[in-house]
């Protein structure tokens, strides 16, 4: 049997590594992209794991990875991409208040990052067609959109429009592609929730906080927080991520994760308006009362 291969993107720690890990688990050789020096221990060492030197910032890093994958494929196909790699804790804050450079820097990642991905990896994988397949790690934030997190958000947003888009360019080729959208994860990225929302409101102006502060405080210091610390164990989400690799034909996105189950349904069934309030109520942002 031929071995499969995969390339994973911010696969250093986290669930990128666990990916990893359980792919080479499964038999795959997974190519492992990691930030140059990053600490890949947590990723640890197996025979079927080759760590590339990558960061999605960069266009000639992002050029570099591809060549080195390329050299090891040696003309076969890549069967999967996943792109995994992205920040959270950077640009936070209200829309009004929010620094448009970081926000800058965090497209970079989250947005062209993936982008340059596609771009560098899409030769290799569309040899591989009609049996590869393209994941893009999007967010369950783009059902929830939750307050002073609205960069993240949109980059994620902009991850979905991207993979509907590719959907439609790799359907003559038959090439699956979905964007996943996971719920909260206990991963590093959340790690210390108590203390890293707290950025939201050190990160703008004290105009800011004067006005938004009192109605959005308790939803992103509390609320948010309570939600983060139930969040799934990564392993829940990687086993529903790689389980889709089981499934013949994919929906254009996935809702991940157990404490987002009902999201899905209730996107579906219900009104716009009414699934939003619902939200609102839920994670406690205040009503206009005029």
């Amino acid at each position: 049997m031929v071995q499969k291969t995969a390339f994973i993107t911010g696969a250093a720690m986290g669930m990128g590594a666990l990916k990893a890990k359980t792919l080479a688990a499964r038999g795959w050789k997974v190519f492992a992209g990691v930030l140059p020096g990053a600490d890949t221990s947590e990723l640890g060492t197996h025979e079927n794991i080759i760590t590339v030197e990558q960061d999605v910032s960069s266009d000639a890093s992002v050029k570099t990875s591809a060549e080195t994958v390329e050299k090891e494929l040696a003309g076969t196909p890549l069967d999967l991409l996943i792109n995994n790699a992205g920040i959270a804790n950077s640009a936070v804050g209200v829309i009004e208040g929010v620094s448009i450079e970081k926000a800058k820097g965090l497209f970079e990642i989250n947005t062209w990052g993936t982008l340059r991905v596609c771009q560098a990896f899409l030769p290799a994988i569309r040899r591989g067609a009609p049996n590869s397949r393209i994941i893009n790690f999007a967010s369950g934030a783009v059902k929830a959109n939750p307050a002073a997190s609205g960069i993240y958000n949109m980059s994620k947003h902009a991850v979905v429009g991207l993979t509907r888009t590719l959907r439609n360019e790799m359907a003559p080729f038959g090439i699956e592609v979905t964007a996943v959208e996971p719920g909260a994860v206990k991963t590093h990225m959340t790690a210390n929730a108590s203390e890293t929302t707290k950025d939201i409101w050190t990160s703008v102006s004290q105009e800011m906080n004067d006005i938004y502060g009192p109605h959005l405080r308790e939803t992103t210091t509390v609320k948010m927080v309570e939600q983060i610390e139930k969040g799934n164990e990564p392993q829940v989400v990687v086993d529903q991520v790689l389980g889709l690799l089981e499934k013949k034909n994919w929906n254009p996105s996935y809702i991940v994760g157990n404490d987002v189950k009902a999201l899905g349904p209730m996107y579906k069934i219900l009104p716009e308006r009414t699934f939003e309030k619902i939200l609102q109520k839920a994670v406690g942002v205040p009503q206009y009362k005029g």
